[in-house]
């Protein structure tokens, strides 16, 4: 039997993750897959649905017959498929509805499901995030597909204390091969709280495309004040008040900044209002996804997460080769030790402070900048990340044969 239990390569020794490293080409070769199915709920813009759709434009690459599963509904995402012509499946769940109509819609989706996987019997079900794998393992198990796999993408902390999500998981979970985290911390997480065998959880960093480490022009930006970049969705748990009160400390201490925030959602008014509140300068440019030029337009990123997985927003500005002031949450410090400022969560003080260090000390931030870039080129290009996937499909496959 395959032990996917290895060291990580910055010696942590906890002894179950695997993180993402370029491996030699993969292709559907003795037990390699030639046709993979990646079930997701939308085609947003958020992080998981970009690692998704990196993930499908590789396999197809490398010549594997590749077939996204929507859940719910599309996105803008969905274009990258369509440029790399990878079939897109629509199954219809519904996430709203009244109680009778939404059981019966989602009882036909799940059909529908179903049928799509005797249709197109795939060697390998990919799913990402709660909802699909919860419903992946049931599913592949009646269409008889060989290895299902599990994308665990961030934190439990959702379902602390909510038993019935938990029972639903574990039983997910006893039918699913493998749990692939995209942080050591996420599979730390998935192990303590679930008691996962160590064994039948690996790590995979998310990866980044080319164009991530290409240089780009600064963004326009009518400030002369140095410039603080924040990318994330305005929600509580992303922790942008405690940021806009670290801005404020900066200016009582004559260090006046613009702080420019990217992302939208619920947060919103209550952010804007505390800014006029404290009078600092904060732009609200909403979903953008013009994101290395503004990369390249601020002076250091800052991401004030109260609970975070894997961060792409920190993995793009340390491939930018920008300085990241961050909270010590999940796998953000996976990514910044050594290579960038980690500070405690819910701490305004402490996140002054560590903006204030880089803004004030060009060197240090031309140190981090640059120590961040190389460390990213080698562990989060998307070529590690799809030949990892690769690779574990492969062996997964092999062990099923052999068993």
């Amino acid at each position: 039997m395959t032990d996917f239990r290895t060291r990580d390569d910055q010696g942590s020794g906890h002894g179950f993750a695997e993180h993402a490293r370029p491996t030699e080409a993969a292709g559907p070769r003795g037990g390699s897959p030639t046709r993979v199915c990646l079930l997701i709920g939308q085609l947003g813009l958020g992080g998981t649905e970009k690692q998704v759709v990196l993930l499908a434009q590789g396999l197809r690459s490398r010549g594997v017959d590749v077939h996204v599963l929507l859940m719910f509904k599309g996105g803008p995402r969905e274009s990258g498929l369509r440029e790399a012509e990878i079939p897109v499946v629509r199954l219809g769940f519904v996430s709203s509805a009244p109680g009778p109509r939404m059981l019966v819609a989602n009882a036909v989706a799940f059909a529908r499901l179903v049928r799509s996987l005797r249709r197109l019997r795939p060697d390998i079900l990919h799913a990402f995030l709660f909802h699909c794998y919860v419903t992946a393992a049931p599913a592949a198990r009646l269409a008889r597909i060989k290895v299902v796999v599990a994308g665990r993408r961030s934190l439990g902390d959702f379902k602390r204390g909510r038993r019935v999500l938990l029972a639903v998981e574990r039983l997910a979970t006893r039918v699913t091969d493998l749990i692939v985290a995209n942080a050591e911390a996420v599979a730390q997480d998935t192990w303590r709280h679930e008691r996962v065998r160590p064994h039948k959880i690996t790590t995979v960093y998310n990866g980044l495309p080319d164009s991530a480490f290409d240089p780009a022009p600064p963004a326009t930006l009518d400030s002369t004040a140095p410039v603080i970049l924040c990318i994330a969705n305005l929600k509580p748990d992303k922790g942008h008040r405690f940021l806009l009160d670290a801005v404020a400390r900066l200016r009582d201490q004559d260090l006046t900044c613009t702080l420019v925030l990217v992302g939208d959602g619920p947060e919103r008014r209550a952010l804007e209002e505390q800014a006029a509140e404290l009078r600092i300068d904060v732009r609200f440019l909403g979903t953008r996804t013009d994101i290395e030029p503004l990369l390249a337009r601020a002076q250091v990123v800052a991401l004030p997460s109260l609970h975070e997985g894997m961060s792409n927003a920190v993995m793009e500005a340390m491939a930018a080769g920008r300085p990241v002031v961050a909270t010590d949450v999940g796998g953000t410090g996976e990514l910044l030790r050594d290579r960038g400022v980690l500070v405690p969560p819910s701490d305004s003080e402490a996140l002054a402070d560590g903006l204030g260090r880089v803004l004030g000390d060009p060197e240090l931030a031309a140190c981090l900048g640059t120590r961040a870039r190389a460390w990213s080129l080698r562990h989060l290009h998307a070529d590690a990340m799809v030949d990892r996937h690769v690779h574990i499909y492969q062996e997964l496959l092999e062990r099923r044969c052999a068993e």
